[in-house]
Order: structure tokens, then C-alpha cells, then sequence
């Protein structure tokens, strides 16, 4: 149905018409369904028990490649190389410890890091530039993605200690909150264009590096929410304050592996994506 005809199927698997043809009579035959209208219409058209199975039809196309993409990792043995990507909000001295772990444990195996924000992320794996993620917060529903939990980051507010909202005790309405500047981790991938985490202010600043984040903060030209590992030593050096500011529940950054399913990780990718998963 993707092709609108059968000659468009064939060009697209590399097969023949007449393959295409005898192959969808002989589930036909062995469903005892008609799967498609052949008279009266110029193009394929499916049937209603057509319709009713063929959402159970991709389920099971997708589940028999990834059942055929895991028996060839097994038999290939280790990868040459290893192509991860994570969310920059993931705490650096995690990875260092798992990538550290990792060159101890395959030592022959190459391994390519990419830090990406938000969709891009799983963007890069659903491109196939990396055989897995770990995702920051994304509701991306999708036959092609498998999902696991991967723990999270607590997120905190921080300013310089010049900076107006440092200057406040007790409790930080949001509303006071609002009337500052905040600096946005943003990035440009598709899948999380005009989307926002943890955004109070009316003006913000868009930010595509959390390095560049840090500094501005530093510099007192905003507040923001940052990893609380990467600001710890700066709050405990008196560099930034962390501020009180009323959040429902706190703000938890949730992580997530994410990987294709259809192509698996092999035994070295999936050893670090567990590895990074419990850190």
C-alpha cells in the first residue's frame, strides 16, 4: 500500500511483478482471505480483512527483522566500532566511568560519541548514525524505537549571586520568577521543534550548548535549570546560588535508551547501553 501498486512493491524489495503477485495469493491462500479488490479499481486496493491485518502484518515484519538483525550480531561476534549518542544533560563523570569501563572491557573495539539536546538524540538513531541513545524526555511513539528506562538527573535553578532572584529569600513565586530572564537549553531537531522542559520565564534566551549556558549564567545574564552535577562545585564555591523556586514535584530530567528495532544493538553496544542505563 506504501508503493499504490504492486510494480511500485516490486522496485522497491528488488523483486518482480509477477513475485509480488504470486506472493500475496499465497497468503491469500493460506489465510483463506482476500486481502485486496482486484476488479474495478486501477490500483491495489485492500479489503476490509485486508485493513484488519495489516497493522499485525508490520508488527510482525518488524519483530521478524529484529529477530534476523540479532541472530546475525550473534554470529558476527564483536563490532568493529561502537556509534552511541547522548543527551548533554546526562552527567559527564557517568560517561567517563562507563567509557572507561568499556575501553578496559573491549579493548579492539572503536568507539565514536556524539553529545547531542533533547530530540536530537533519538533523531540520530532513528537516522541510523548511532546504534543507540540515551534520550532525554521524549513522547516519540514509534514501531522503529525500542525504550528503556535509564534514571534521571535532578534539575536545579541556579543564578550568579548578583543577580536579582539570588538576592531573595524564603520561597521564589514563579510568577517573580517569570520576570527574569532564563536561559533555554534548546536544539534544532525535528522532533522537539517549539517544544519546552522546565520554562517559567516570558523572555528567554535560546541556547543550543550547555557550556555556553554555564557561562552566561556565571556571568549573571540569566537564570536557568542545570544538571545538578554540573553545578555542585560552583554552588559549594559560592559561583552560583541554587534558587527556591516553587516547582510542582520538583524537576526530574528522565533518561531513556533508545535504540532501533530492527537493527540491535551487538554485544559491545549493548554492554555500555546497560552499563550507561544503571548509572
Amino acid at each position: 500500500m506504501e508503493t499504490g501498486s504492486f510494480a511500485g512493491a516490486g522496485r522497491k524489495l528488488g523483486r518482480a511483478t509477477s513475485v509480488i503477485s504470486y506472493a500475496i495469493s499465497n497468503l491469500e491462500n493460506q489465510l483463506g482471505l482476500s486481502l485486496f479488490v482486484r476488479a474495478g479499481t486501477a490500483k491495489p486496493k485492500l479489503t476490509e480483512a485486508g485493513r484488519a491485518i495489516l497493522s499485525d502484518s508490520r508488527g510482525l515484519a518488524i519483530a521478524l527483522d529484529g529477530l534476523l538483525a540479532k541472530a546475525r550480531g550473534l554470529t558476527q561476534g564483536l563490532e568493529a566500532e561502537v556509534s552511541l549518542v547522548v543527551d548533554v544533560m546526562l552527567p559527564a563523570c557517568l560517561v567517563v566511568e562507563a567509557l572507561d569501563e568499556f575501553s578496559r572491557k573491549f579493548p579492539t573495539v572503536a568507539l565514536r560519541l556524539r553529545v547531542e539536546a533533547l530530540g536530537a538524540v533519538t533523531q540520530a538513531v532513528i537516522e541510523g548514525a548511532a546504534a543507540f541513545g540515551i534520550s532525554g524526555p521524549l513522547e516519540l511513539a514509534s514501531d522503529l524505537l525500542a525504550r528503556g528506562p535509564a534514571g534521571s538527573v535532578r534539575l536545579l535553578p541556579v543564578a550568579a549571586p548578583g543577580h536579582p532572584l539570588a538576592q531573595m529569600t524564603g520561597l521564589i513565586s514563579a510568577s517573580a520568577a517569570r520576570d527574569h530572564i532564563q536561559l533555554v537549553l534548546t536544539d534544532r531537531s525535528r522532533l522537539t521543534a517549539d517544544r519546552d522542559f522546565g520554562v517559567l520565564a516570558v523572555k528567554s534566551w535560546r541556547l543550543a550548548d550547555l557550556g555556553a549556558k554555564h557561562a552566561l549564567l556565571l556571568a549573571g545574564l540569566g537564570w536557568g535549570n542545570m544538571p545538578e552535577p554540573m553545578v555542585e562545585e560552583d554552588i559549594r564555591r559560592g559561583r552560583l546560588v541554587a534558587l527556591n523556586i516553587e516547582t510542582p514535584g520538583g524537576l526530574l530530567y528522565p533518561f531513556h535508551s533508545v535504540h532501533r528495532s530492527d537493527t540491535p544493538p551487538g554485544p559491545a553496544a549493548s554492554w555500555l547501553m546497560a552499563r550507561l542505563a544503571r548509572a
